[in-house]
């Protein structure tokens, strides 16, 4: 029986299809090993959201092969797709795999294997190319036919929904990596919730590389979208106790999508919306299609639906063209707006986006300083968000046990998705299960002290 390994960068997306590739594996056979042993075949799926994942991405490679220089080392995903002529030049690759093509590694692998065992292609030399299997994937294409059954973890499923990205904002490369948005099917994506809850899953998170676009028909028109709609037929199953969304975009939260899921108990009260600049004039550069005042006004649609709901965001600092001035709008804003969390990225050039050929490249001395204020200006921002919580009762879903200062503890979320423990019994096990808990006090900066109820 051959081993394999799997070791996966990036989102959840990712995440989910690697999981996709690990169920073929197994049901064709092989025999899943950590990344960290010595294996027949290494699966990096790989990620170029930033050229410090390009970074990553090309290193695990390299370590697969230094593990095992005799392995088939499987290179998959997103680096693939954007610098394909590296990767399948690189002399720790020797299959490279498109986005769109995931669902076909056994097969890809299979025919590799018959080639190089039948004599038919011979050894792979250090200074011959990978076996590619890349399509064009900014041409149209269907949405690849995916359907999970399991995850490695057990209180939470995430579910992919969609693919893809239309939106073309400058500093980013993921619409070229990921080609333009198609939707699954919405029938296939409620079988698998059904299939997935019914083995214990507490929680689904429906993720996907633009959410907001489920089921669109215009690609400008995002209020188009199908969500709402498989919200609602989610919510009616059974099995299903807590659904969550992994982002969503502003303009789609309009006031009838905000008044439709507001009545969902099971959608768990925590949006992310990715800001990238509290300043129109950067979101403008940015191409990001909303203005600040129209970011705000998703907002407090939520905030009319849900009772004080956990706004997320990412913000991006030292974008090309941000004077001080700029900054400071964007930190006013982010401080006005009250985010739960805020994931705050320095700009940094991605070869073949319009950002890095603008003019007025900001200094890294400058970037520094402006993530270092927004960086605690978040800080503050979570702290007075949980304060909030304080002595309330929430549902919990305790997904892990784990040594904190003081002894041991279970460690689940709230709906909101901030973080709880409360101390672990020896005489029994809580996890995966979702129970009452009063919050009172902080075990840490970001865990609450809880007492179950």
């Amino acid at each position: 029986m051959k081993t394999v390994a799997f070791h996966n960068l990036g989102c959840k997306v990712n995440a989910y299809e690697t999981d996709i590739m690990l169920q073929k594996f197994v049901e064709n056979g092989f025999c899943v090993v950590p990344f960290t042993q010595k294996a027949d075949i290494y699966v990096i799926n790989t990620c170029t959201v930033t050229s410090i994942a390009d970074h990553k991405s090309r290193q695990m490679l390299h370590r697969a092969k230094e593990k095992n220089p005799e392995a088939v080392v499987i290179a998959v995903g997103c680096y693939v797709q954007t610098d394909t002529e590296r990767v399948i030049n690189d002399p720790a690759v020797d299959i490279a795999i498109g986005n769109n093509r995931k669902s076909e590694v056994v097969e890809i692998l299979k025919e590799y294997l018959n080639d190089r065992e039948g004599g038919k292609a011979g050894g792979k030399a250090p200074e011959s190319t990978a076996l590619s299997d890349v399509i064009d994937i900014n041409k149209p294409c269907e949405y690849e036919d995916m359907s999970l059954t399991e995850t490695a973890d057990r209180t939470r499923a995430y579910i992919k929904i969609q693919d893809g990205c239309n939106q073309f904002c400058s500093y980013c490369l993921i619409p070229y990596a990921r080609g333009r948005v198609r939707s699954r099917d919405m029938d296939d994506i409620i079988s698998e919730i059904k299939t997935i809850s019914a083995k214990g899953y507490e929680e689904v998170v429906l993720t996907g590389i633009h959410v907001s676009s489920y089921g669109i028909t215009d690609p400008n028109d995002l209020s188009q979208n199908k969500l709402s709609e498989l919200l609602c037929r989610i919510q009616e199953i059974d099995s299903v106790k807590r659904i969550r969304l992994s982002s969503l975009e502003p303009r789609v939260v309009t006031d009838s999508f905000a008044k439709t899921i507001g009545g969902l108990d099971k959608l768990c009260p925590h949006f992310h919306l990715s800001l990238q600049s509290g300043c129109d004039a950067t979101l403008k550069r940015m191409n990001r299609h909303y203005t600040s005042a129209e970011f705000a006004e998703g907002v407090e649609r939520l905030r009319a639906a849900f009772t004080d709901p956990a706004i997320t965001t990412d913000i991006i600092v030292g974008f090309p063209g941000e004077t001080a001035e700029e900054f400071e709008d964007s930190f006013s804003f982010a401080e006005r707006i009250g985010f739960y969390e805020m994931h705050i990225f320095k700009y940094s050039k991605r070869k073949g986006t319009v950002a890095a050929t603008l003019p007025n490249q900001v200094r890294d001395e400058d970037k520094s300083l402006r993530s270092d204020r927004m960086i605690e200006l978040g800080n503050r921002l979570s702290a007075d968000f949980r304060k909030r919580y304080l002595g309330k009762v929430r549902p919990v879903l305790f997904e892990e046990e784990k040594k904190l200062k003081g002894g041991r503890y279970v460690i689940g979320h709230t709906p909101e998705y901030i973080k709880v423990a409360v101390p672990a019994e020896n005489d029994k096990s809580i996890r995966n299960q979702i129970l009452p808990v009063e919050l009172g006090g902080f075990i840490t900066d970001d865990i609450m002290a809880g007492k179950i109820c």
